[in-house]
Order: structure tokens, then sequence, then C-alpha cells
């Protein structure tokens, strides 16, 4: 028989009031890998796909960093750099995309640390509650998102996931945008993106992509809801995550994420070279 699980009280929810993203947030106090399996079993009934991405602070958005600078000058700034990145990558990559293939640029650039108007999310489940587990002294959650329903917003009549070669010429729409910003302009979209990195792959990654109105919200899609993860629980999920596979050495395929890993495992994190 499952145990039950329990709900957050009224002042462990009253901490997650400072979230910035408007959804619903499910009550539930996730103290185990089974309590979160639980839930998102509940959450994703229908065969269609759920998305999940985890956040480690309880206070970040759902925004690209390209397009969380407050001045529109620097968001422009930020998404003209691709132009310098592929100047500087193309003769680092062993196999760089063609001129044309400007997703796939954008997808490279994102790897590295380049703001860009993707955002990352995971077909996983676990790999999200990862990411949520970061940064042990703050609260953090784990948003799941029906890519179908939000895709509806902006293509009604056939919503689909979109496809990195099949919808080509409306992915590149979107890249050509500016940094100016309207709250009534274009959803952002989700998109299957070309697995070009054994990281996006190891992480089961996909992207949203942000138009015009910058963040994502239960506003414009009902069925972004958050799984609230309390700082006194992360280590527990992080050694139940560790035992069925989930840590950075599985995830980061660089041999400098299989040390860290190697580090904590020996509990010596404190030690580790600053």
């Amino acid at each position: 028989m499952a145990a039950s699980v329990d709900n957050l009280t009224k002042a462990e929810l009253q901490r997650f009031a400072a979230c910035p993203v408007r959804c619903r947030k499910i009550p539930i106090k996730i103290q185990r890998l089974a309590d979160f399996f639980s839930v998102f079993s509940g959450i994703a009934k229908s065969s269609d796909p759920f998305w999940f991405r985890g956040h480690a602070s309880v206070e970040w958005k759902l925004t690209p960093l390209a397009l969380r600078f407050k001045l529109r000058s620097d968001r422009e700034k930020a998404l003209g750099l691709i132009a310098d990145f592929k100047r500087v990558a193309e003769i680092k990559l062993p196999r760089p995309p063609a001129p044309e293939k400007e997703l796939m640029w954008v997808q490279i650039a994102r790897h590295f640390g380049l703001p860009t108007r993707l955002l990352d999310w995971t077909e996983s489940a676990t790999v999200a509650l990862f990411f949520a587990c970061g940064r042990s002294g703050r609260d953090g959650l784990v948003f799941a998102l029906s890519p179908i329903d939000l895709n509806r917003l902006s293509f009604p009549k056939k919503p689909k996931v979109l496809d990195a070669n099949l919808d080509k010429d409306e992915i590149e729409r979107y890249l050509r945008l500016g940094g100016a910003k309207n709250p009534t302009g274009r959803n952002p979209i989700a998109i299957n993106p070309v697995w070009n990195s054994d990281r996006l792959m190891l992480q089961q990654g996909v992207f949203t992509l942000h138009g015009s109105r910058f963040d994502l919200d239960g506003d414009a899609v009902s069925t972004l809801v958050a799984l609230p993860i309390l700082r006194e629980h992360k280590s527990t999920l992080r050694l139940e995550l560790q035992r069925v596979g989930i840590n950075e050495m599985t995830l980061f395929p660089e041999l400098e994420h299989a040390c860290r890993h190697i580090i904590r495992k020996a509990g010596l994190e404190t030690q580790e070279a600053r």
C-alpha cells in the first residue's frame, strides 16, 4: 500500500508567495521521491507529452536569459551576441552547423551559456527535480507544462510541438524578433530541438522559444503548474535521485562534472577548492 502524502502547512505555502510565476501551486509536501512520483503520475494522465523545469530558487521567472534584462537596449545587445559567437565558435566546434541552421546555432550558443530567447525544459520529471534541488538554502519549484496546450495559443487549429526541421520557417520568425516587449504579442512556443549535444540528450532537453511576450505563466496556459520543493527536504531528495541514477555525472558529460560528483559523493563538498 502506498504511503499517504502530507499537505504543505499555511506557513510553508506562504514561503512560495514570492514566486513571480502566476500559476497553480500544488500544496503537497515532497519529502521523498515516492511523493514526487505520486503527484506527477496524477497530473500527466493522458498520452500527451508533459514537460518539466526545475528552479532551485522560488524567486526565478520562466523567462529566457536574453529577455531578463530590464533595458530594451541590453536585450537587443544580448540577442545580437549570436553573430559574435558564430565567428569564434566555428573554428572550435568539431562539427559546426551549416550557416542556414539558425536554431542549431542558437542551441549550441545556449549550451555554452550565451543568452538567447530559448528556455530549457526536459521531458524527464526526475531531471527537473535534480535541478530544483540545487542551492540547498533556498526553496525550489518543479514546473510542469503541456507543450500541446501552450502551442494551442499560437496554432489553435493544429496544435502540436514544433519540429526543428518541418517548422523551420515559423521558428526562424521568432529568432529574428528583437528585444521589444509586448504583453499581447507572440506567445512562447514549444519546440522539439535537434539533439546536437550529449548534454541535451542526457537531460532529455526540449525548449520553449519566447517571442515578444517574454514571460510564461498560468494566465497564458492553464496546464502550467508548480510543485513546491522545501529546502529542508532537498538533501534527502538528492540522495534518492542518486540511487536511481540521476546526478551531476549522469546529466553532464564533461569531466569536471564527474569530478564534482565524486567529491560530493565522498562527503567532501565543503573541502572543494575555491
